[in-house]
């Protein structure tokens, strides 16, 4: 529960420190005066998005601080979970800088909003003006219906297996769509496949083909240089090897005489058996080489085919064409399982919805069990709040399966004898649904571990006794929850533990808003405002006493 909220520098706040009741707290003030400005400050404690519009002065940062007793609420494991320091009493601070930039710490650790929002989801209940239009709405109102019939837990479980259906259905209708596809390919997939495997290409083979080619297309230029270098070397009779033999046989008639001689002989000597091994093999090859136009014109053709292909398939190798017809053969091979593949996903979707119809079911059984009894607990807390004839009747019809299960729930509303009950937002008045409102909140208290409750104006076209019976009932929920209300009506704010007062100061240049926790005597004095205005009479006086029990 709350123990201690401080406000600075927030909308018309300069600075605010309250330390509720662990019970009934009222809080009143004229219309204006910042009641709600406070739900909006305790909002950015629970992970409200902000911006630099609620500062009050530009130029200092706005602060909301809250310091909550969590010790009996076995919130050990998220803390856990999100790698926190856990201590029963929790210190929640949000910052929001003149420049715009949010910050939100939980113990002093920093955090996302995501993650402050999840912790303040365990915390508080923040009843606004808005939420009691909300129970119009048809998933506000399953809400409702599961959080009586228990059923919370079992939804996440429900909707974990039904996100795995529609997984399991989507991967099935993609993988048609696929198979669909590559059917209609099929046949063109094939020919493509049947040229390439045809043409029997390898890798490496077209810079092969391109190098033979060059030489093919050069053969009678290469036969005549061959020749040609033959005959200089050793092919008539003033070849070189001739003119090298007489200079090695003269360089071996002085090598005796001196050391550098016999080097120069005898590297004259190796150079000219190399030479003649050159001359031998330039008589070879110009003999064995030949001119081959058939062979030029094979190689062509091939390297045509590789080159057509290419262009073909809009690549420039040979990989990337036999890498194409991987691909190519992969897709007709799995043309050819489709049929096992579909059925294999057809088998888990089959078994997916299963799982998921079971869970929805037993959902749904749980749900109408239910029924009745919310029906009959809120009849009964309708009429002790003055509406006698109140009928809630809750309607259910079958619905293909979605998040939410099989369930198409309405809560059907009516407030006058003998008509219909019918859709709540065709028939039901602002004070109706207040009403209504409260008395769902009542059943919901206990059936939800929520440490704190808020009531912003929840009395709305309520008086007299029935605003009684209502802050009767609040004090109930407050013997095991911590209730705040704010509240117009003198009935309800007589009945707080602690009764706070808001008010706007205007002593200085720029309104401020400030709120004042109340003794006795100003307590009864502010109740007889409340019942008779800003000059009470004596008998308003009177009766703000009665209701405060002096």
């Amino acid at each position: 529960m709350l123990q201690k909220l401080l406000i600075k520098n927030y909308a018309l706040i300069q600075e605010l420190n309250i330390n509720p009741s662990p019970n009934l707290n009222t809080i009143t003030g004229e219309t204006g005066a910042g009641k709600s400005i406070m739900l909006g400050a305790v909002g950015l404690l629970l992970g409200k998005r902000a911006d630099t519009k609620v500062l009050y002065s530009s130029d200092t940062k706005c602060v909301v601080e809250g310091i909550f007793d969590i010790g009996e609420y076995n919130l050990n494991s998220f803390f856990e979970s999100e790698d926190l320091d856990y201590d029963k009493e929790c210190f929640i601070r949000r910052e929001i800088s003149a420049s715009g930039k949010s910050r939100a710490f939980i113990n002093d650790t920093p955090v996302t909003l995501d993650i402050l929002k999840n912790l303040g989801n365990h915390l508080m209940d923040v009843h606004s003006q808005h939420e009691t239009l909300l129970i119009g709405d048809q998933d506000f109102q399953l809400r409702i219906i599961d959080a009586y019939s228990g059923t919370i837990e079992a939804l996440k479980n429900y909707q974990s297996a039904f996100s795995a259906y529609v997984k399991a259905k989507n991967s099935l209708q993609s993988f048609k769509e696929s198979a669909a596809q590559m059917q209609q390919e099929k046949d063109f997939n094939q020919f493509l496949f049947d040229e390439l495997d045809k043409a029997q290409i390898k890798n490496g083979e077209q810079e092969e083909l391109e190098e033979k080619l060059e030489v093919l297309e050069n053969g009678e230029l290469i036969k005549l240089k061959l020749t040609e270098a033959y005959q200089l070397v050793d092919g008539q009779e003033l070849a070189a090897i001739h003119n090298l033999h007489q200079a090695t046989e003269s360089l071996k008639a002085i090598q005796s005489y001196g050391k550098n001689f016999q080097e120069l002989s005898e590297r004259l000597n190796s150079s000219f058996i190399e030479i003649q091994d050159i001359a031998k093999e330039l008589e070879i090859t110009a003999n064995e080489f030949e001119h081959q136009p058939e062979e030029l014109q094979q190689t062509q053709e091939r390297l045509s085919l590789i080159y057509s292909l290419q262009q073909k398939h809009h690549v420039d190798s040979v990989e990337d064409l036999l890498k194409i017809k991987t691909d190519l053969e992969d897709k007709l091979l799995a043309v050819q399982d489709a049929e096992g593949s579909e059925l294999k996903l057809q088998k888990a979707v089959d078994e997916a919805y299963a799982e998921t119809d079971k869970k929805a079911k037993e959902i749904s059984k749980q749900r109408i069990k239910h029924f009745e009894k919310l029906e009959n607990e809120l009849r009964a807390l309708l009429a002790g709040l003055g509406m006698e004839d109140a009928v809630v009747k809750i309607d259910n019809k079958a619905k293909p399966h979605d998040k939410s299960g099989i369930d198409d729930i309405k809560i059907l509303f009516s407030a006058n004898k003998g008509v219909a009950p019918q859709n709540l937002k065709n028939v039901a008045s602002g004070g109706e649904f207040s009403r209504l409102m409260f008395a769902i909140k009542y059943i919901m208290a206990d059936k939800i571990a929520m440490p704190t409750i808020i009531f912003d104006e929840i009395d709305t076209g309520i008086s007299g006794e029935v605003a009684i019976k209502m802050v009767n009932m609040m004090q109930k929920m407050a013997e095991n929850h911590q209730v705040i209300t704010i509240s117009h009506l003198p009935q309800i704010a007589a009945k707080g533990h602690q009764h706070y007062f808001v008010y706007k100061d205007n002593s200085a240049d720029k309104s401020v808003s400030k709120i004042k926790l109340l003794d006795e005597n100003e307590r009864s004095l502010e109740i007889a405002k409340m019942i008779g205005g800003e000059n009470p009479s004596e008998s308003a006086i009177q009766s703000a006493k009665e209701l405060l029990g002096l």
